[in-house]
């Protein structure tokens, strides 16, 4: 079976480091963790955030497969984040968050209560099952726990690894049609503050280059046939899903967290047509670091600091799935063949 061994740094990374990556938000680590052989075409991603991290989530697709995103929305009780689990596998998948809150509790990592801790782990799901050729071949807890380690033994501001890694290492995008994979970019605002994102691509659209152009193909993906095997006799077009985790060095309530997350569902719409539909699963999470205040010393000047914040999380999104869909590679499988999109997305 070819498949990627998961780096793709030559071109991609190059290609892509003019616009960053979510690791350039300070104490911020990822750790990919995949199989492509054997049947498999699956994996999972972790992003481990700073002690203390800020964190909410918007879920806007149809037929999203999550974990303890309940636990994040501001009325509740918790408000910090200790890790973020993107998976394959889909609802199966979910299970790699058990890993991950081993890992966090053998850290000290979590929410204290007596005795101990209670990690907060949220996780989110991509539908990939079968596409290595194996429909039982999907990520475990501990595949969870594995990613884990190798996120908490990065260094500050580490590569992020793009294409066919973690949790990317199975997304496809146009009902099956091309290869998806993880995408990152960030940004850095006049005020200092930085806002990175990762996402998952493996959308039931297609990228656009501008929000009114669909690239190379008509924006038509519901119409159009798809002549492999994948889709021919696998699961079906209605399994997607993009998942993606904005972050961000500002000072945020949970409350203000939820609201980034919400526009930055604008830069999902942006690169990919359709999008939000009820066959994806589109997820975004938002977590905020802290360090670096916004100015709040008027009404209008906290609403002017968040606007500007939140328009470039949809930007920084926007161009985090746009890279993923550039840096996957191609891939034959007992399932079908998943060819790279054609053309330049950047």
């Amino acid at each position: 079976m070819e498949a990627s061994d998961g780096s793709n740094k030559d071109g991609a990374n190059k290609a892509a480091g003019a616009q960053g990556k979510i690791t350039d938000v300070p104490g911020l680590r990822v750790g990919h963790q995949q199989k492509s052989d054997g049947g498999w075409l699956s994996g999972v991603t972790v992003v481990l955030p700073p002690a203390g991290t800020v964190g909410s989530v918007d879920v806007r697709g149809g037929g999203p497969g999550t974990h303890e995103t309940d636990a994040l929305d501001p009325t509740t009780l918790v408000r910090t984040v200790d890790a973020v689990v993107l998976s394959g596998g889909s609802a199966y998948g979910l299970v790699t968050a058990h890993g991950v809150q081993r890992w966090c509790e053998e850290q000290g990592r979590g929410f204290a209560v007596t005795g101990g801790v209670v990690p907060i782990v949220p996780a989110a799901a991509i539908f990939d099952l079968g596409r290595g050729g194996d429909f039982s071949a999907r990520p475990d807890a501990e595949m969870g726990y594995e990613a884990a380690v190798i996120a908490g033994a990065q260094m500050e501001g580490h590569d992020a690894e793009r294409g066919n890694v973690g949790a990317g290492t199975g997304a496809v995008i146009g009902r099956g049609k091309y290869k998806g994979g993880v995408g990152t970019a960030s940004v850095t605002l006049e005020t200092g503050v930085v806002i990175g994102a990762l996402a998952v691509v493996n959308a039931l659209g297609l990228p656009l280059v501008e929000p009114a152009s669909p690239l190379v193909e008509p924006a038509s993906p519901l119409v159009e046939p798809v002549e492999t095997k994948a889709a021919a006799d696998g699961p079906g077009p209605s399994l997607n899903t993009t998942l993606v985790v904005v972050a961000t060095t500002a000072v945020l309530d949970v409350a203000e967290c939820k609201r980034t997350a919400s526009a930055a569902h604008a830069g999902l719409a942006r690169a990919l047509n359709p999008s939000h539909t009820l066959a994806d699963g589109d997820t975004v999470f938002c977590l905020a670091t802290g360090g670096q205040e916004l100015d709040r010393s008027t009404e209008a000047a906290r609403q002017i600091s968040l606007i500007t914040l939140q328009s470039a999380a949809a930007d920084v999104v926007r161009l985090a799935i746009l890279d993923g869909v550039s840096s996957a590679r191609p891939v034959t499988t007992p399932a079908g063949e998943f060819g790279a999109y054609p053309g330049n997305v950047r």
